[in-house]
Formats: C-alpha cells, sequence, structure tokens
C-alpha cells in the first residue's frame, strides 16, 4: 500500500524527507540578455546521460534568475569542494552582485566557470522542462574539468565533506576536456 501525496501541509516534512540525500554543491551559472552573469547555488543536479553527455539542473519557477536562464543558449555547472562553503552561501543569499570579486572565466557557451572549483561543466541548452514549482534544464556538455579535491556535500541542512580517493582512472592532475 502506498502512503498519499503529501498534502500543501506536509511540505515542511517533505522537504525534511528529501533532505536527507546527501548531495553536492554546486554553482550554476549563465549569461544574462545584456551578457552579465549570473548564478546560484543549487543542489538539484545530476547526470543524465554520458552518450550523449547530458546533465541537468533544476531551477525553481520563483528564483528571479530563471529569467536569465530562459534567454540563455548555455549554463555551467560549478562543482564545489570542501573549502567553497563561503561561494556556496554567497550564491544562495540574494544580492546585487554574487559575482563581485570572484574569479570566473568564460569557457565554450560563454557561461561563467568559477576559478578554483573541484569541477565544471559547460553546457549548451538541450532542452528545458516545465515540472511543477521547477524548470529541468538539461544541458549537453560542450566543457569540462576537474582536480583532485574534496568535494562540498550538503544534507539535512549542514554541509559535510569526504575524502577525496584517486582510483587509478582518475589522475590527481588536473584534467580538462571538450566535447565534440
Amino acid at each position: 500500500m502506498t502512503k498519499p501525496v503529501a498534502a500543501t501541509s506536509d511540505i515542511r516534512e517533505l522537504r525534511r524527507t528529501l533532505g536527507c540525500f546527501a548531495t553536492g554543491v554546486t554553482v550554476v551559472t549563465t549569461l544574462d540578455a545584456t551578457g552579465q552573469p549570473r548564478g546560484m547555488t543549487a543542489n538539484s543536479f545530476t547526470s543524465v546521460s554520458l552518450e550523449p553527455a547530458l546533465i541537468l539542473v533544476c531551477v525553481a519557477k520563483s528564483v528571479p534568475i530563471l529569467a536569465a536562464f530562459d534567454s540563455a543558449e548555455g549554463f555551467a555547472v560549478n562543482i564545489l569542494d570542501e573549502q567553497q562553503r563561503d561561494l556556496s552561501t554567497r550564491f544562495a543569499t540574494p544580492s546585487a552582485d554574487k559575482f563581485a570579486g570572484v574569479s570566473w572565466r568564460p569557457r565554450i557557451t560563454g557561461a561563467p566557470v568559477l576559478d578554483n572549483v573541484l569541477a565544471y561543466l559547460d553546457c549548451r541548452l538541450h532542452q528545458r522542462i516545465d515540472a511543477g514549482d521547477h524548470v529541468i534544464l538539461i544541458g549537453a556538455v560542450a566543457d569540462y574539468g576537474r582536480i583532485d579535491a574534496s568535494p562540498l556535500l550538503f544534507c539535512r541542512g549542514s554541509y559535510g565533506a569526504i575524502a577525496a580517493e584517486t582510483a587509478p582512472d582518475f589522475p590527481t592532475a588536473t584534467t580538462v576536456a571538450t566535447v565534440n
């Protein structure tokens, strides 16, 4: 027997339940219609496909940055390392210029890739899907790179980290690749 779908009054409990799933922390970035960099902290990110290389991020319809993603042809997912809680907080908090003092560079799509992140995926917008109170952005990976460090994690409203382990097929040197 399945439980009924959560009623509106149960949204907080549903959110707490979903918060039991530990996730990595990302900053998703793009350029708005005027070419200004925009970004937000997100943990709703996942790999969709390796062939073709596709990822997805979820953006709440209630956030002002959604307009920037609506007008952009690409976006970048910046995966944070355990030392970057400050970046997570900065991009999760409303402010006039979240990029003030933050070093970044454009990659293939022009989307901002933050310097010194654990990993990045520069994506062309592949598909936009309306999904309840969020929009799912599926990105075709155009460029990516990573370094060897420990990821920043989020679970039950708190940050955490795990030690990075290097497998034989994951060299410790910085890896950068471009997807055709």
